[in-house]
């Protein structure tokens, strides 16, 4: 009786390894099916976060790179003597100069437009924001 009870025992305990080891195998091989539902999302995110970081910091190296004594224009990277001289990245844009706080349109703001009337429409939204700031 104790020899069939420990061949039992030894079948029941065999059976369970291979059960374990089946569903084992079956996990590895559809790991990545289920990381696609699961962590697979995220891991998608946090290379492209690491590719942007790398690409910014890459830019701000470049950026820092570059030796202008006056002003360095943000969209060209051009290096002019004031704000107001900086060009539009697009050839076919118009400049718009915005004036700072005190009139002044050399250390004012440039605005790249397409077409005439979009500047004279952000000169009429600069100056409705000027006056209602002023009362």
């Amino acid at each position: 009786m104790s020899r069939l009870h420990i061949g039992t025992t030894y079948s029941t305990l065999l059976l369970a390894f291979i059960c374990l080891l089946q569903i084992h195998t079956t996990m590895a091989q559809f790991e990545g099916f289920f990381n696609m539902f699961n962590g697979g999302q995220q891991q998608h995110q946090q290379q492209q976060q690491q590719q942007h970081r790398s690409s910014s910091s890459q830019f701000s190296a470049y950026v820092d790179s570059v030796s202008c004594a006056h002003y360095l224009c943000p969209l060209t990277l051009d290096c002019v003597g004031n704000p107001s001289e900086c060009p539009c990245p697009n050839v076919e844009d118009i400049k718009c100069l915005v004036p700072d706080m005190d009139g002044d349109v050399d250390d004012g703001t440039v605005i790249c437009v397409r077409g005439k009337q979009e500047c004279e429409e952000v000169e009429k939204l600069m100056k409705k924001y000027s006056d209602k700031k002023r009362r």
